[in-house]
């Protein structure tokens, strides 16, 4: 194992890109392209698929550990961020930059999405299916994160979300 990669046990909370929180029910050997490698068997906990993630591979795919609390303090500072300027982008151009920032794994880029929809759905006063789905997404990957990590319900963490964009 490299150095900065997170070794995960039966039981541990992980994070799969795009995916959302998991926890890793298992540690298999299976036999893959002629190989015998250990793969984590991950129960992603919103929608109970399970992923296998070979353990050599896992961080290359992006799979991390919950985020801290620190983390957690500067995802809400991006959401408070009142910059908000979208040059004359297509919508098109718009959501292949927001699907790239959810794929990449970075809680801060997920946080951003969330944030500049939220900011363009008060500027519109509504969005299009697409952007309210990537919406839903990003809310879900960043409000599951923060619940798992504080240990609150996600409707506590909603709540305070919605705060910041004064929705309640």
């Amino acid at each position: 194992m490299q150095a900065g990669e997170h070794q995960f046990k039966v039981g541990d909370k992980a994070v799969y890109p795009a995916r959302g929180v998991g926890e890793v029910v298992s540690i298999e050997e299976k036999e893959f392209g002629g190989a015998r490698q250990k793969f984590y068997i991950l129960k992603i906990l919103d929608t109970d698929h399970k992923i296998m993630v070979p353990v050599r591979n896992a961080k290359n795919v992006g799979l991390r550990p919950p985020i801290s609390e620190a983390d957690i303090r500067e995802i809400f500072a991006i959401l408070k961020e009142k910059t908000f300027a979208f040059d004359n982008q297509t919508w098109n151009r718009r959501y292949r930059g927001f699907m790239e920032k959810i794929s990449s794994g970075s809680v801060f880029d997920v946080a951003e999405v969330m944030r500049d929809l939220y900011r363009l759905k008060a500027e519109k006063s509504t969005l299009s299916f697409g952007e309210r789905k990537m919406l839903e997404t990003a809310r879900n990957l960043i409000v599951k994160e923060i619940a798992v990590t504080r240990a609150k319900s996600e409707e506590k963490i909603v709540a305070e979300i919605e705060k910041i964009f004064d929705l309640n």
